[in-house]
């Protein structure tokens, strides 16, 4: 048989848009390929993608299933909205003489076939349907067979020669299912794919993918997180900040209060990140959603990802301060989505922000609070280089972030969770104070990378109409500790008649 020209050029997708992000634009032609995982880490899944995004750009495929029977591999096809149509599933089953019940057998595994029986069959189905991409699932079978590492390796190579003849790309599958990590296929392969499954104490499982190798190309390397969805994987490539810049332009943004643009030296940065810092019930959520309203009011759109607080209850709530947040979700000025990170993996969160920027031009983000997104994910020991990235990556695509992160305690030293005040572009720090017998709220600007500020303390009220932001408090000290000494005439404080 002669050598059989690819269907086309380039390379050959996977089917799956965030794989071959990873992959650099899919798999070379006319290669061996390895995609190993336990079970249930998506395998056959992938492998199904790959057919099926082969079968549609006109190309011949092939599934050829060691393990699992053509009913059961269209049955999940099914479970994903796919008949694979065009895609030939061959069933390697073991040839009739071996079920003659002379063979004194009463069950058959695979292991009862001969390799070489079982290698002529898989070639016969090459040299018959001359396909452009194969799938074989799955090398553990072909393990059993060889019962030896050396044999095996020298059917893996001989697997590799005949499609490197025949112009085929081909998808190696792998269970893991042997006691000792076999590296043999790694060495042989032209690419290696590896998908993992994480159990955590508590919420869904999280599923990574890896490419462990690809020769002569270069990858995007690390783990990446994805999903199992019906309709196939969703693959999340790690966010690297540095491969986004865009041009705009640094001017202010304005929350619509004067006092708090004041504080704030005229108001937040366009592509900049403010961190709103502060104990429960100071109005961290409610301060960054006068940012969300000022957006709306310029014509901009926003996105709000909620992580504590039910989106009902704060509909609700906001819309006792004149902020009408479903009035604006039907105008298509805000995005509002409630986040449940018990199920979501920092890939998949980040992959949201992304579609907001990218798709939908949205370039204010509220993220309330950090708090729940660190809670709801205990294991993830490198959330805060996940936090960086994301802050750089809107930071240069001229988003305007408001962090939320809520501080343990009411006065006196508080202290936070995540510390985020060093990645932020600005902190804004909100405190309680007892004075004149009722307990008050006060706020301070202690960073901005962007401009000046004010060095001042100022006292806030949230009111039946609002939030409101009074004068500098000068006549107190101590404010920021929870218990001021009062140092001057007249109290200054919003309220009093004789300040």
């Amino acid at each position: 048989m002669t050598n059989k020209a690819p269907a086309e050029s380039g390379d050959a997708s996977t089917g799956i848009a965030g794989l071959d992000d990873i992959l650099s634009g899919g798999l070379a032609r006319d290669r061996v390929y390895l995609l190993e995982g336990s079970p249930g880490t998506g395998k056959t899944t992938t492998a199904m993608s790959f057919l099926q995004a082969g079968a549609e750009a006109g190309e011949k495929t092939l599934y050829i299933t060691l393990s699992e029977t053509e009913a059961e591999l269209r049955d999940t096809a099914q479970s994903h909205g796919w008949d694979l149509g065009g895609v030939e599933v061959f069933e390697l089953v073991p040839p009739e003489s071996l079920l003659d019940e002379q063979q004194q057998q009463s069950l058959l595994y695979s292991s009862d076939l001969e390799l070489g029986e079982t290698t002529r069959m898989i070639f016969e189905a090459v040299e018959r349907l001359t396909p452009d991409r194969v799938v074989i699932d799955s090398l553990s079978e072909i393990r059993l067979l060889a019962q030896s590492s050396l044999r095996y390796r020298r059917q893996v190579l001989a697997l590799k020669h005949y499609f490197a003849k025949h112009g085929a790309t081909v998808l190696l599958l792998d269970d893991l299912t042997t006691e000792n990590l076999d590296k043999t296929v790694h060495s042989v392969a032209h690419g290696v794919i590896r998908l993992e499954e994480l159990a955590p104490e508590y919420g869904a499982e999280r599923r990574r993918v890896r490419v462990i190798k690809y020769r002569g190309r270069k990858c995007r390397g690390g783990f990446h997180d994805f999903t199992i969805r019906t309709g196939g994987l969703e693959v999340y490539p790690r966010l690297v900040s540095s491969e986004h810049k865009s041009d705009f332009s640094r001017e202010p943004q304005s929350s619509g209060l004067p006092g708090l643009d004041a504080i704030m030296g005229g108001g937040v940065e366009r592509g900049s990140s403010c961190l709103i810092l502060g104990p429960a019930g100071t109005g961290k959520s409610l301060m960054a959603l006068y940012f969300v309203l000022a957006a709306a009011q310029r014509g901009e759109r926003a996105a709000f990802f909620a992580f504590d607080e039910e989106l009902g209850l704060l509909i609700a709530r906001t819309k006792a301060f004149g902020i009408d947040i479903e009035a604006m979700v039907a105008a298509g000025q805000l995005l509002l989505q409630q986040v449940d990170a018990a199920e979501l993996s920092p890939g998949e969160f980040t992959a949201r922000v992304r579609h907001c920027v990218d798709a939908m031009g949205i370039k204010t983000v509220v993220i309330d609070s950090l708090n729940g997104y660190q809670a709801a994910m205990p294991e993830e020991n490198f959330l805060i280089l996940h936090i960086h990235e994301l802050l750089q990556y809107l930071n240069r695509q001229g988003a305007t972030t408001f962090l939320t992160v809520a501080q343990h305690g009411l006065v006196g030293e508080m202290k936070a969770p995540v510390d985020v005040t060093y990645l932020a572009d600005t902190v804004l720090l909100l405190r309680y104070f007892e004075a004149t017998g009722q307990v008050r709220r006060a706020m301070s600007v202690i960073k901005k990378r962007s401009g000046k500020h004010e060095k001042t303390i100022r006292e806030f009220e949230i009111a039946d109409t609002g939030l409101s932001v009074g004068p500098p408090l000068h006549n107190f000290q101590g404010v920021l500790r929870g218990v001021p000494n009062f140092v001057g005439q007249g109290s200054g404080l919003m309220g009093d008649a004789s300040a």
